[in-house]
C-alpha cells in the first residue's frame, strides 16, 4: 500500500514512530513557526567585517591540470546556460527562474515558507528539481573556475546569480526556506564561493560589504538554530544542517551570535556524526550515497575549523577516519561502492567538473588527510576538491588532538555492526551480501526492503544489480517499486514486502536480520568464501540464505531456504543494464562487453520455480535500473514464482552463477 506523504493517515503513522521528547520538540517548532509568521527580526548591524578564511598561497597551483580542464569545460557549459539535474537537461541557467520546475512545467507558489506544500507535486512541481540549483553548487564550480583562470566572467556570473537569488527569496518566503538540509548546504556553498572569489575585486562588496548578503546569511543561521531535524529525522539532514551552520559561523563570524552558533553547531555535529556512524565506520542509514554525503560534509566542516583555528573534538576526526577506511574497504576494483539503500545524488561540496569520480576523490582526500593504508585500492584519477581541502585540513598525524588509533591491518570484508559483507574472488568478482539492520532510527527513511539481497559485479560491471532509487516524491508507484522486496535480488513471500511501508520515507515495521556465518576471506586466496544470514520479515516463516563464492570454479552459489508453512514465493534477480540475457527454462545465458572484450556467464536458476524474464514493464513497474536520481532505463529482471513449504522439503532453492574465462 502506498501512503502519500502529508495525508492524515501518514501523519498518524509518522507520529507513531516518534518518542515523547521528539513530539514535544515538534510542538515547539509548530508554535515557533506560527510566531515567526508575523515576527521577523532584522539582521543585527555589522561593521568592519572581513573575510579571513582564504586559501593558503599556492593552493590553486596544486590543482592537477586535467582536473582543472574538466572543471573549466563544465564552467563554460554553465556560462552558456546548460546544466542537467536528475536527468532533466536545462538550457535556462544563464538567467534561472528559482521557483520553476522544468520537469512538470510548474512554478512553486509564493507565500510564508511553512505554508508551502512542498511534498505535493501537483501544487509545487518536482521539489528536487526546484531545490537543486538553489544549493548553489553550480556556483561553487563557477567560482572555482575563476580561482583557477582569473577570468572575471565567471565571478561576475556568480555575483549576478547570488544577487538574483537573494532578491527573489526573502527570508521565510517561499519553497527555499522549508527544509534545513537545503539551507545548510547553501551556506556551505556560500562559504566556498566567497573563498574562491577572494582574488576578485568585487568579492567583499558581494558578501561582507553587502547588507542583503548579511541579512540572508544571518537568517539562514537563525532558521537552522530554531528548526533542527529531530529524533527520528536526525539522519544525514541534521549533519548537513550542523555542517553548514558551523561553516558559516566560522567563515562569516561577523554577528553577535556567531560564537554561540559555532559552539552549538560543533556540539551537534560531533554528536550526530557519532550517532549516524557504526563503530566500523559505515553510515548507519546503510545507504551508500549518504555515507559519501556525510563524509563530504564532515571533511568540509573540519576544513572550516582548521581554517579558523577552532579546535574540534578528536572524535570528529576519528569518525571521518573510520568512514574513509570503511569506504576504501567496500569499493570494487573500479572504485565503485555498493548500490545500497536510497541515493539522490546529493553532494556536500562541488568544485569539480563532469567525469570526476566522486569515490576516488574522497579516497584521494582521505589519503591527503589521514594517510592511505597498504591495502587501500590505488586511486589514479585526479580532482580539484582534494588539494583545496588538503590545504585547509591539518593532516591527522600532525593534529595535536588526534589520538593514536588502531586502523585495520588488512582489508575488512565483514562489517558485523552494519551486517554488510563483501565476498571477493578471481577475475574481479565482487559480491555484497546484506544481513544488516533495516535502516536507521525508527522511520528508517532511506532504507529499502532488501534483507538478504546480494549484489554481484564482474570487473566493475553490474551482473546481479541493485536497481537503485530513481525518485522520492510525486511518483508513488515508482518510489514503492524501487524500494520494494521484489525490486531487489532476494525472496518475496505472499506478494508483500519484508518490511512494512507507511509512506515514501517511513517504515512502520522493520524486518530483523542476523548474520550466521561470515567467512569472507578473499576467495582468490583461500578457495571458498561463505556467508549465511536470515530474517524474520515473513513471520512465522524465516528466510535463510547461504552464499558461497568458489575461486577455482569462478562460481557463486546462492541457496534460499524457507522455514515455516507453505507460502507463495517470488525469487528475483535483476541484471545490470549492460547484461544481455537469453532465458531458456531455468537457465539464463548472460553476455556483456567490458573494455571491448566479450564476457559471459551462465545463471542456473531453481528448477522448482517457473521463470520469466521481465524488461521495462510499467503496469506494474518491473525490469528497471536507475543509474542516478531521476533517471531509469529498462533492464532484464528474472522472476521465479512458485511455492515454498518448509515442512515438506519444498523450502530450498539453489541458484548458481558461473563466470566464463
Amino acid at each position: 500500500m502506498t501512503v502519500s506523504s502529508g495525508s492524515p493517515s501518514w501523519y498518524l503513522r509518522r507520529l507513531s514512530r516518534m518518542g515523547p521528547r521528539e513530539v514535544g520538540g515538534r510542538v515547539g517548532d509548530a508554535v515557533r513557526r506560527r510566531r515567526w509568521r508575523s515576527a521577523r527580526p532584522d539582521c543585527p548591524s555589522v561593521t568592519g567585517a572581513r573575510f579571513t578564511a582564504a586559501l593558503p598561497a599556492g593552493t590553486i597551483a596544486a590543482v592537477p591540470p586535467d582536473a582543472a580542464k574538466r572543471l573549466i569545460a563544465e564552467a563554460d557549459r554553465l556560462m552558456a546556460g546548460h546544466a542537467e539535474f536528475f536527468g532533466v537537461v536545462r538550457d535556462d541557467l544563464a538567467d534561472p527562474d528559482w521557483w520553476y520546475d522544468p520537469k512538470t512545467g510548474r512554478r512553486a507558489p509564493w507565500g510564508y515558507a511553512f505554508d508551502v506544500p512542498y511534498r505535493d507535486e501537483d501544487a509545487v512541481g518536482d521539489i528536487k528539481q526546484i531545490w537543486e540549483p538553489s544549493r548553489h553548487q553550480y556556483l561553487t564550480q563557477l567560482a572555482a573556475a575563476y580561482a583557477i583562470t582569473g577570468d572575471e566572467r565567471y565571478a561576475e556570473r556568480v555575483a549576478e546569480h547570488l544577487r538574483s537569488w537573494w532578491a527573489g527569496n526573502a527570508p521565510l518566503r517561499g519553497v527555499h526556506w522549508t527544509s534545513g538540509i537545503e539551507l545548510g548546504i547553501r551556506l556551505l556553498s556560500w562559504v566556498w564561493i566567497r573563498r574562491l572569489l577572494d582574488g576578485w575585486p568585487g568579492a567583499a562588496g558581494l558578501f561582507e560589504g553587502n547588507p542583503v548578503a548579511l541579512n540572508q546569511i544571518w537568517h539562514h543561521q537563525r532558521w537552522l538554530a530554531a528548526f533542527p531535524s529531530r529524533g527520528s529525522s536526525a539522519n544525514n539532514h541534521v549533519i548537513a544542517e550542523a555542517a553548514g551552520q558551523f561553516a558559516a559561523a566560522c567563515a562569516f563570524g561577523w554577528f553577535p551570535s556567531s560564537a554561540r552558533l559555532r559552539a552549538d553547531a560543533l556540539r551537534s555535529l560531533e554528536r550526530q556524526l557519532r550517532s549516524n556512524t557504526f563503530g566500523s565506520g559505515l553510515n548507519r542509514e546503510l545507504a551508500t550515497e549518504y555515507h559519501g554525503l556525510v563524509l563530504e560534509l564532515g571533511l568540509a566542516a573540519v576544513a572550516e575549523a582548521d581554517a579558523a583555528g577552532v579546535p574540534v573534538p578528536a572524535s570528529i576526526r576519528l569518525v571521518l577516519l573510520r568512514m574513509t577506511d570503511a569506504l576504501a574497504a567496500i569499493v570494487d576494483n573500479r572504485l565503485r561502492p555498493p548500490r545500497q539503500g536510497d541515493a539522490d545524488d546529493g553532494h556536500g561540496l562541488v568544485v569539480d567538473g563532469a567525469g570526476t569520480d566522486r569515490w576516488a576523490s574522497l579516497l584521494a582526500t582521505g589519503d591527503a588527510v589521514f594517510g592511505r593504508l597498504a591495502w587501500w585500492p590505488a586511486v589514479t584519477g585526479t580532482d580539484v576538491r582534494t588539494p583545496l581541502l588538503a590545504a585547509l585540513i591539518r593532516p591527522y598525524s600532525k593534529d595535536g588532538t588526534a589520538p593514536a588509533v588502531s586502523r585495520p591491518p588488512s582489508r575488512p570484508a565483514h562489517f558485523a555492526d552494519a551486517g554488510l559483507t563483501i565476498l571477493r574472488g578471481p577475475a574481479e568478482i565482487w559480491c555484497r551480501c546484506d544481513g544488516g539492520p533495516h535502516g536507521f532510527l525508527s522511520i528508517a527513511a532511506h532504507a529499502h526492503a532488501d534483507a538478504l539481497s546480494v549484489e554481484v559485479r564482474h570487473d566493475g560491471v553490474d551482473v546481479l544489480a541493485d536497481p537503485g532509487t530513481y525518485c522520492y516524491h510525486g511518483q508513488p508507484e515508482w518510489r514503492q517499486y524501487f524500494r520494494s522486496t521484489l525490486g531487489h535480488n532476494t525472496l518475496r513471500m505472499d506478494g508483500g514486502d519484508q518490511s512494512v511501508s507507511g509512506g515514501p520515507f517511513l517504515w512502520t515495521r522493520h524486518a530483523r536480520s542476523r548474520v550466521l556465518v561470515a567467512d569472507a576471506s578473499d576467495a582468490s586466496d583461500r578457495g571458498t568464501a561463505r556467508w549465511c544470514a536470515e530474517h524474520d520479515g515473513y513471520q512465522p516463516s524465516v528466510h535463510r540464505r547461504r552464499v558461497e563464492l568458489t575461486a577455482a570454479a569462478k562460481e557463486l552459489r546462492v541457496v534460499d531456504e524457507v522455514r515455516g508453512p507453505r507460502r507463495a514465493v517470488h525469487l528475483a534477480f535483476h541484471l545490470g543494464p549492460a547484461i544481455a540475457a537469453d532465458l531458456v527454462g531455468n537457465r539464463a545465458s548472460l553476455t556483456w562487453t567490458r573494455d571491448g572484450e566479450d564476457r559471459s556467464a551462465v545463471l542456473d536458476l531453481p528448477g522448482q520455480l517457473r521463470w520469466r524474464a521481465h524488461r521495462g514493464e510499467s503496469d506494474p513497474p518491473l525490469g528497471w535500473y536507475s543509474a542516478g536520481f531521476g533517471r531509469k532505463e529498462p533492464t532484464t529482471t528474472l522472476v521465479g514464482t512458485g511455492f515454498a513449504d518448509g515442512t515438506a522439503l519444498l523450502g530450498e532453492f539453489t541458484t548458481v552463477l558461473r563466470f566464463h574465462g
